[in-house]
C-alpha cells in the first residue's frame, strides 16, 4: 500500500499557498484593480519560476517515495490520467478566458509528460543529478543554435516548442516545457532517493498531522482539485466584490 508522507504534502501545500497569493495579485491586475507587469517584471517572473520549481521538485520527491514503496504501473497510470485530464480542463478553461493566449502546455501538461520520463528513469540513481543539470543547461544554448541553423526555427512552432528548445517564448498564459523543467523534477527524484536512504524522517510519515499542519497536509493531498478550482473561485470572488462595490 502506498502511504502519503506528510512533509512532502506540507511542502506541496506551501507551493499551493504561494501560487494562490501570486494568482490573486494576477487576478487583481486582470480586473485592472492594480497595475503590474506579470510578464516582464522580475519581481513577478522570478516568483513564478520559484513556484513552478517547488511544484516540480515536490513532484519528484513524491515519485521517489512512490517507487520506494513499490507503486505499481497500474496505480501510476491511474494518477497520471487524473493529471492529464486536469491539463485538458485547464486548456479548455483558458481557451474561454484567454482565446489569444490560451494554455496548451502549462504546468499540468508538463507534469504529465515529465511523470512518465521520471518513472522510466527512476532507477538511474546518482545519474539523475547530472541529467538534471544537463536538462537545465541545454536550453540555454538553443537561441544561439537556432540562429546559426535557420532550419531549427521549427523548434519555435507550437508543434515542437513544448520541448523547450526555443529562441523566443510563445504567447500563452502558462508555459512549462519539458526542458529545463524536467531537470528540476529529476533533482527532486534524486533528492527523494537520497532522503529515503539517508534521512527518511525528512520526508515525514503517514501518521496523522496535528494542528495547523493537519490543514497543510489536507491541502497537499488534494492539490490537483485545489489547483483546478482556485482560479475560478478567486476570479469569481473578485468580480462579485466589484459588482457589490459598484452597486
Amino acid at each position: 500500500m502506498i502511504q502519503r508522507l506528510d512533509r512532502i504534502d506540507q511542502l506541496r501545500a506551501a507551493a499551493m499557498l504561494w501560487m494562490t497569493a501570486y494568482h490573486f495579485c494576477f487576478d487583481l491586475n486582470f480586473f485592472r484593480l492594480i497595475r503590474e507587469d506579470f510578464y516582464r517584471d522580475p519581481f513577478w517572473t522570478w516568483q513564478r519560476t520559484a513556484i513552478v520549481s517547488l511544484f516540480l521538485f515536490t513532484a519528484g520527491l513524491s515519485q521517489a517515495a512512490a517507487v520506494h514503496q513499490g507503486q505499481t504501473w497500474a496505480r501510476f497510470w491511474r494518477r497520471w490520467l487524473q493529471v492529464a485530464g486536469a491539463a485538458l480542463l485547464v486548456t479548455a478553461g483558458s481557451l474561454l478566458m484567454f482565446p489569444n493566449s490560451f494554455i496548451y502546455f502549462g504546468v499540468l501538461h508538463g507534469i504529465a509528460l515529465m511523470l512518465i520520463v521520471v518513472r522510466v528513469t527512476a532507477g538511474w540513481g546518482k545519474w539523475l543529478w547530472l541529467l538534471g543539470a544537463l536538462a537545465v543547461g541545454i536550453p540555454l544554448a538553443a537561441p544561439t543554435l537556432i540562429q546559426a541553423v535557420p532550419a531549427l526555427e521549427v523548434l519555435n512552432t507550437p508543434w515542437l516548442n513544448w520541448l523547450g528548445l526555443i529562441s523566443r517564448k510563445p504567447v500563452t498564459e502558462d508555459y512549462v516545457p519539458l526542458l529545463p523543467w524536467l531537470g528540476v523534477m529529476w533533482w527532486g527524484v534524486a533528492a527523494g532517493h537520497w532522503a529515503v536512504r539517508e534521512r527518511p524522517a525528512w520526508l515525514g510519515s503517514a501518521r496523522p498531522a496535528r494542528g495547523g499542519l493537519k490543514a497543510l497536509v489536507f491541502l497537499g493531498r488534494w492539490s490537483l482539485s485545489y489547483y483546478l478550482l482556485h482560479q475560478p473561485v478567486l476570479m469569481g470572488l473578485i468580480w462579485l466584490v466589484m459588482v457589490l462595490w459598484s452597486a
